[in-house]
């Protein structure tokens, strides 16, 4: 266990000094690519807790979690992947989202996204807990809101959305006490929806950014907007960034890599924006696979994104030399 302090002021003064609670959860069983398990030691390599206490936070690394154990289980659809260790991290990540994030802000290091079906419905049953209506920015260039039956793939990383909103077909996963309401989910970055998510979307109201209207419009808009909703009934915001919701030239270490997605620029802008807010409370950096990287050219932009999220500007930002 890390305990990291130090007096260095916030950069961005809406962001007040939080205890910041890192939680590796080697998730690498939500999809048949494998790589992602090493993701949380990578974040920490590249200097994540000394990016965030150099910015007046305090730091606390309780390392890495392990799945319950959880019985045989069996399915009507053949095709999903080890649905008993997702299951066990399900368990996991709820039981350390219920329990951390009463010392602080939980930032779960990742492991793929499978980590959501846990990470979020526990943070759900902690805002409801607080009395506060709970809000997900999910980035992301899919939605993720398979049942485990309508997935043809059978990678339950595809499914953590339909479980935290309720969607029925997840008998098998511990129960959703709180269901995230769909009115308050906006995703940003999707440019790879499949026919079952189109159908399944079109019943719901999830705020829907996808890549050309981010083209036509600009993060900035429809953020902004969203980011208002929760400040409007003092909501309590959870982000959950996966890597490909940056497009794979400034982020190339992920297995399910979809051309046209978001800049570092247009992601710094997202994390500063939601800064500003000073709604967040709780942060999901997910499907880092260090095995795809280069020279650990992905680790770094997700740290330095994080930094932004917890207060980090443009003016604190050393320039880089090749000397």
């Amino acid at each position: 266990m890390i305990d990291e302090t130090t007096a260095t002021p916030v950069n961005n003064q809406n962001m007040t000094q939080k205890h910041c609670i890192l939680i590796g959860a080697p998730v690498d069983c939500g999809k048949r690519v494998r790589g992602c398990l090493m993701g949380p030691d990578a974040y920490r390599t590249a200097g994540l807790g000394e990016a965030i206490t150099a910015l007046g936070h305090t730091v606390e690394d309780i390392g890495n979690l392990a799945p319950a154990n959880v019985p045989a289980q069996s399915h009507d659809n053949p095709q999903l992947y080890k649905l008993e260790e997702n299951i066990g991290w399900c368990e996991t990540l709820q039981d350390a989202a219920r329990t951390q994030a009463l010392k602080g802000m939980p930032i779960f290091l990742g492991g793929d996204h499978a980590l959501a079906m846990g990470t979020v419905s526990g943070m759900a049953d902690h805002a409801a807990k607080l009395g506060k209506p709970f809000f997900v920015l999910w980035l992301d260039a899919h939605t993720d809101i398979h049942t485990l039956s309508s997935t043809d793939s059978g990678n339950i990383h595809g499914t953590p959305t339909g479980y935290y909103i309720g969607r029925e077909g997840f008998d098998m996963f511990p129960p959703v006490a709180n269901p995230v309401p769909t009115e308050n989910i906006c995703m940003i970055g999707l440019r790879s929806v499949d026919p079952a998510e189109h159908a399944a979307l079109g019943d719901l109201n999830v705020d829907l950014v996808d890549m050309r209207r981010i083209d036509e419009e600009g993060i900035r808009a429809p953020l902004a907007a969203f980011l208002d909703r929760v400040a409007a009934v003092g909501g309590f915001l959870h982000v959950s960034l996966d890597v490909d919701c940056l497009d794979p030239s400034v982020a190339p270490a992920v297995g399910t890599t979809v051309p046209g997605g978001a800049t570092d620029r247009e992601a710094h802008l997202i994390m500063e924006m939601v800064s500003d807010s000073g709604l967040v409370g709780s942060l999901d950096l997910v499907e880092l696979n260090p095995f795809m990287d280069e020279r650990g050219k992905t680790a770094n932009l997700m740290v330095e994104l994080t930094a932004s999220l917890m207060g980090r500007r443009v003016f604190d930002r050393p320039t880089r030399t090749n000397g």
